[in-house]
């Protein structure tokens, strides 16, 4: 599993123009699988993300959870983190 992790102040994704999905402060999640993840992946990651502290405190240090500042997450499927392009220009999907 391959995760980008965004933190941003909103966010949307659309298809053919109209909006599919829509947060505010929280983080964009782009997430690309391969047949060897499973649960236990699944698990980690989301404990891992929901315990990152990238919100700033009162002092203005990195030192909040989404949770602690009630964010929210949109996460995109991506199977593109996947690609491989050390041969050529096109990516390649095939493991």
């Amino acid at each position: 599993m391959r995760v980008v992790l965004q933190r941003v102040s909103r966010a949307e994704v659309r298809v053919d123009g109209e909006p599919v999905g829509s947060i505010g402060q929280g983080f964009l999640l782009l997430v690309g699988f391969t047949d060897a993840d499973g649960e236990d992946q699944v698990r980690w990651m989301a404990d891992k993300v929901s315990g990152l502290r990238l919100f700033p405190d009162a002092e203005g240090k990195m030192n909040r959870t989404l949770d602690d500042v009630g964010g929210e997450l949109l996460v995109v499927s991506q199977f593109t983190l996947y690609g491989d392009v050390r041969k050529g220009r096109r990516p390649s999907f095939v493991a």
